[in-house]
């Protein structure tokens, strides 16, 4: 597998309602945090997600959080 785009190198902080999300894993989405089908031809499929409550969340945007899909600080240690 190939890595990912980093999309972003801070959290995406959105305020959701309780549904069902895909989050972006391979960083190509314009729609970012999530899908758009841009994973098409690569190794990626999006990460489904289900939001219980009305909440501001913290989506990674860098695609390497331990905490996928929502953001643990990785960024911080992203070089480029």
């Amino acid at each position: 597998m190939t890595d990912p785009v980093i999309a972003d190198k801070k959290p995406c902080v959105i305020e959701l309602e309780a549904g069902t999300y895909y989050w972006c894993s391979c960083g190509r989405s314009q729609n970012q945090p999530f899908c758009d089908g841009s994973h098409k031809l690569t190794d990626f499929s999006p990460m489904e997600v289900v939001i219980d409550k009305k909440d501001t969340y913290y989506f990674c945007a860098c695609k390497h959080s331990n905490n996928k899909p929502f953001c643990d600080g990785s960024h911080k240690n992203i070089s480029g």
